[in-house]
C-alpha cells in the first residue's frame, strides 16, 4: 500500500461521509463503501437476494453502461490517493473502475451534485477479485464529493478516499472552535511511535469506544517519552485543552506536557502534568501567543484516546 493511507480516509462514515446516491444496490447496499474496519464475510449465508456481502453489489447489467456509486465526504480536502477493495468478491467484481470529484457547496441534493462540473482523480483502471487496488492523485484541487464508476457491474467491498482536510471555516468566524480537530483540519504530521494504533485517532470526531480506537505506543524500555505533533486547523491562540484517557486503565501516561510551535519559536502550553487512567482531563492555558501546531508529550509512553485543543483562529 502506498504512504498515502497514513492519511485520513475522508470519506469515511465516522467522519460524516455518506453514500447518497447509486446507480443500483440490487445485491448489497451502497452504505458498506464507507464503513469502517476490514469487510467480513461468511460463506453460506444467503438472504433474499442471494450470498450477503459486506459491500455494495450491482446487478448484472444487461444493458450499454455502467454502476456508479456518489459519496459526500465527511470533510472535504484535497484528496492523495484512493483505495478500491473487492474484498471477498471473487467471481462477481468490476473489471474496470474509474473515481471523479467534485466541489459543491452548501447541502446540494444528489441531483446538483450530479449535475456540477467533474474532475477524473482516477482514469479507468483494470481490478482483480478479492484484492485491494492503491491508486495515488497528484491533482491539487479541494473536493467535497466523489465518484466511483465500476465497469460494467459487480462488487466493491470498501472506498477508501485518504487526504488532508480542508473544511470551510468561515462558519466559525468570531468564534471558538477545536484547532486539534480532524474534523476542522487538524493533522499529525509527526509521531514517536505508533505500533498500536494510528496517532490521527486522538483527532477524530466523537468519543473513543474501546482503547484501538485512541493512539497507543509501544512499552518504552529506554530512556526519553513518547510524543506526536498535530498541525492546527489554522494558526491559532488553544485556551483550554481536552486530554482524554478514557478505555486505557493500565497504560496510560504517568503524566503529559503540551509545547505550541510557531516556526522556530516554542511557547509552554501546560508543562508536564500528571495524568489519571481512564479519565477525561481539562485545562486551562494561559499562553495568549499564536501557534501552528502543538507537539504532545505523554511519559514515558502509553495511550491517549482524544486530545481536543479549544481556541480561536489568529
Amino acid at each position: 500500500m502506498s504512504s498515502f493511507t497514513t492519511l485520513p480516509d475522508l470519506a469515511l462514515r465516522t467522519l460524516g461521509g455518506s453514500v447518497v446516491a447509486a446507480s443500483d444496490e440490487s445485491f448489497a447496499e451502497k452504505e458498506s463503501l464507507i464503513r469502517p474496519g476490514r469487510p467480513g464475510f461468511t460463506p453460506g449465508t444467503f438472504g433474499g437476494k442471494g450470498q450477503v456481502y459486506d459491500g455494495w453489489e450491482t446487478r448484472r447489467r444487461r444493458a450499454p453502461g455502467h454502476d456508479w456509486a456518489l459519496v459526500r465526504l465527511g470533510v472535504p480536502g484535497v484528496i492523495r490517493g484512493v483505495v478500491i477493495d473487492t474484498a471477498w468478491f471473487k467471481g462477481n467484481y468490476p473489471t474496470h473502475a474509474s473515481v471523479e470529484a467534485t466541489a459543491v457547496g452548501g447541502h446540494p441534493s444528489p441531483d446538483e451534485v450530479l449535475a456540477a462540473p467533474w474532475t477524473e482523480l482516477v482514469p479507468l483502471s483494470k481490478l482483480g477479485g478479492d484484492a485491494e487496488h492503491a491508486f495515488e492523485v497528484l491533482d491539487q484541487g479541494r473536493y467535497t464529493h466523489v465518484r466511483l464508476n465500476i465497469h460494467p457491474d459487480g462488487g466493491v467491498a470498501r472506498l477508501r478516499v485518504h487526504g488532508e482536510a480542508r473544511p470551510d471555516l468561515t462558519v466559525h468566524d468570531g468564534l471558538g472552535l477545536d484547532l486539534a480537530a480532524l474534523a476542522n483540519g487538524g493533522l499529525v504530521t509527526a509521531c514517536s511511535d505508533e505500533f498500536y494504533s494510528a496517532p490521527n485517532n486522538v483527532i477524530a470526531p466523537g468519543l473513543a469506544r474501546h482503547q484501538a480506537e485512541g493512539w497507543e505506543t509501544a512499552r518504552r524500555r529506554g530512556g526519553g517519552n513518547d510524543w506526536l505533533v498535530i498541525r492546527l486547523a489554522g494558526r491559532g491562540v488553544v485556551r483550554l485543552a481536552e486530554i482524554d484517557t478514557t478505555n486505557l486503565l493500565f497504560n496510560a501516561p504517568a503524566a503529559v506536557a503540551l509545547t505550541g510551535l510557531d516556526g522556530e519559536r516554542e511557547v509552554e502550553l501546560l508543562p508536564r502534568t500528571r495524568l489519571q487512567p481512564d479519565t477525561p482531563h481539562r485545562f486551562r492555558l494561559g499562553s495568549a501567543e499564536p501557534v501552528t501546531h502543538v507537539r504532545v508529550d505523554i511519559y514515558p509512553d502509553g495511550g491517549l484516546a482524544r486530545v481536543r485543543l479549544h481556541g480561536h483562529l489568529a
